[in-house]
């Protein structure tokens, strides 16, 4: 570089800092005037996003809550070891699903009321899903079937109280004969469907339980139960979403693990106690595990 453009350069970092050293100005705080009609309408929009994300966060902390007391129902449930203690179990799982229901989530379709449950939709789905899944499981093992989704969204319609009313006035205004007004806890139907898939690798712990137990007839109502599901879930394809896509290949893993011991009970069932079964069919779906993995 010449010596005339190094200058030239020089001078034109020179005039940059000259610049920058002008630039600083001080800004005088003007006090902004309250009544004024914009300010007004950004106070409101402040106080409107403050309440959505406060709402939101209380509606992750109850659905933190909801997994939580819900994986404790399905983990009752699991430790049914006959018929002389199911009944007591049924009945433990059956309460602490209603305490669920009329506490956790009226709490949470407290929240909702009255707002677009899509917009909080993200807070809660994870809490519903985990219901859903206990409370399939609960009814597989009453009555060996599947719970629907109306019966799912029966149970979570609430009736207002009147220290839930909006205002005094509202109850005293209120006429005796008229019914109290009613508010749910919506479940949508791809909620319903993920917590029915979380449902099938329950089934699939149940059947090693089965075995263990000596139970070797439980396996093959499973395995029935599950091709059923897993023939129900394909006729979604890809259009259900990622998550969807997901859990399918999940249920299709437990299906295959199902199967793998059912064919280990046939082939085997004769040849050693269920002890020794129930060892070499855990084996057996490690093994599963791995070939799925491997694909």
């Amino acid at each position: 570089m010449s010596g005339e453009a190094r200058r030239a350069t020089g001078r034109g970092h020179e005039n940059r800092g000259f610049q920058r050293r002008r630039s600083p100005r001080r800004k005088e705080q003007v006090d902004v005037d309250e009544n004024l009609p914009i300010v007004q309408m950004f106070r409101k929009f402040q106080v409107e996003l403050d309440d959505k994300y406060d709402r939101y966060e209380r509606l992750v902390k109850l659905s933190r809550d909801l997994t939580v007391e819900s994986k404790r129902i399905i983990f009752l449930l699991h430790r049914i070891m006959g018929e002389s203690q199911k009944e007591k179990t049924l009945h433990e799982a059956h309460k602490k699903l209603k305490d669920l229901q009329m506490y956790h989530m009226r709490e949470m379709a407290m929240e909702l009321r009255n707002h677009c449950f899509y917009a909080y939709l993200r807070a809660y789905s994870p809490g519903i899903q985990e219901y859903v899944e206990a409370l399939s499981f609960y009814y597989y093992i009453k009555d060996s079937r599947l719970v629907g989704l109306e019966e799912v969204q029966q149970d979570l319609v609430y009736e207002e109280q009147p220290e839930e009313a909006e205002s005094d006035m509202a109850v005293v205004e209120q006429d005796v004969s008229e019914p109290p007004e009613q508010f749910l806890l919506p479940v949508t139907p791809l909620d319903y469907m993920l917590g029915v898939a979380d449902l099938t690798g329950e089934l699939m712990r149940k059947c090693i339980n089965a075995v263990g137990q000596g139970d070797l007839e439980e396996p093959f109502l499973l395995c029935r139960f599950l091709r059923d599901v897993y023939t129900a879930f394909l006729g979604f394809g890809n259009a259900a979403g990622r998550e969807m896509t997901r859990k399918v290949w999940t249920l299709f893993q437990s299906v295959r693990k199902v199967e793998n011991a059912c064919y280990t009970i046939t082939v085997r069932g004769s040849e050693m106690p269920s002890e020794m079964l129930a060892q070499a069919f855990s084996a057996s779906m490690n093994d599963v595990v791995h070939e799925t993995d491997g694909d």
